[in-house]
């Protein structure tokens, strides 16, 4: 099978395609032939070894797909073992995931309790299907967007959000959802094309990021939003906390632009006693039921036309390089899939 290897960091020019030995499912494991594989910043962190992020060299890339089951762990008695918490799997079945490195590749070996299965046919119930590439495109952006609005600040009716990065894979979605929860969203991006996707996402006022302090104490009769979900990062974190009322919440999900220098804790309360946290989708998924949770009704939403799902491009595996300049660049909008 072939699959983008990392054998050194550095560049996206360390990304290089190799045939490899097609891999085998062990017990409590699926073996997956991969429809869609998505194209996270996680992924860059990952092949530069900054922010923590550095996998045992040589890896595969990528955590996040979808597939189809082609083979089944066996157990310890020898027989195909499909089960798994939360139900059975079986050949056949279309799947996607979150947090399983080696995505980069025509197939994977999944753990089975991290599998999730997709649901592909109308019922009375929905109005449409899950593909396998809109499955593969919400595992970690919509699920990170699901976490960040219904756990880590759960918006509730008539708060002011400020989602940077609007026009990315995680705030197209992260705007649509705190929406859904009565919230009021001022998005920031670099203009054009992104600010009307923005807008078609619901966002109620959407600016560039020098001006976003303003809009937010306009927006607010000047006493700040209750909540920045950032993912931006270094360029945004130091207005991010200005732009916060008192007892507001900053939300640093992610780094695009580098990493947010140290910061003395006596900020916080000099902008008001602020709260300040670095979540990470792993923590918020590490529990079966929690998983199953995010991602049903992320399934459920699509299905019921209630959730648009922006993929941006595609690209066969052999241009992962140029995907993920694309992205770094922020030549993209939505999200990015690999097609093997």
């Amino acid at each position: 099978m072939r699959a983008v290897v990392i054998e050194k960091r550095g560049g996206p020019e360390v990304l290089t395609v190799e045939e490899r030995p097609a891999p085998l499912p062990g017990p409590g494991q699926v073996l997956v032939q991969t429809a869609a594989a998505g194209v996270n910043f996680m992924d860059i962190y990952q092949r530069e070894g900054q922010g923590g992020y550095r996998p045992e060299l040589p890896f595969v890339p990528g955590t996040e797909g979808a597939g189809t089951i082609i083979a089944l762990g066996e157990g310890e008695d020898g027989e195909a073992d499909s089960a798994h918490a939360g139900g059975d799997l079986a050949v056949g079945d279309v799947v996607a995931w979150a947090g399983v490195l080696g995505s980069y590749a025509e197939r994977v070996v999944l753990p089975a309790d991290r599998a999730i299965r997709v649901p592909a046919g109308a019922t009375p119930a929905v109005k449409r299907g899950v593909t396998p590439e809109q499955a593969a495109a919400v595992m970690l952006q919509g699920m990170t967007a699901h976490y960040l609005c219904m756990s880590t600040y759960p918006i509730r009716d008539g708060d002011v959000a400020v989602v940077h990065a609007a026009a990315g894979g995680v705030g197209l979605l992260l705007t649509q959802m705190i929406k859904r929860r009565g919230g009021t969203v001022v998005a920031t991006t670099s203009g054009g094309e992104k600010a009307e996707l923005a807008r078609r996402a619901g966002a109620d006022h959407v600016t560039g990021y020098p001006a976003f302090r303003g809009v937010v104490a306009e927006v607010t009769g000047g006493q700040g939003a209750h909540v920045v979900y950032d993912g931006v990062g270094q360029a945004t974190f130091d207005d991010s906390l200005t732009a916060l009322r008192r007892r507001g919440t900053m939300v640093l999900y992610g780094a695009s632009s580098g990493q947010v220098p140290p910061l003395d804790p006596q900020r916080l309360n000099s902008g008001g006693s602020l709260f300040l946290t670095r979540p990470t989708l792993a923590h918020y998924i590490a529990d079966r039921a929690e998983l199953e949770w995010r991602a049903s009704d992320l399934f459920s939403w699509i299905a019921a036309g209630e959730l648009d799902v922006r993929i941006g491009a595609t690209y066969p595996l052999a241009d992962a390089a140029r995907a993920q300049q694309d992205l770094a660049a922020r030549r993209t909008t939505g999200k990015l899939l690999l097609i093997p």
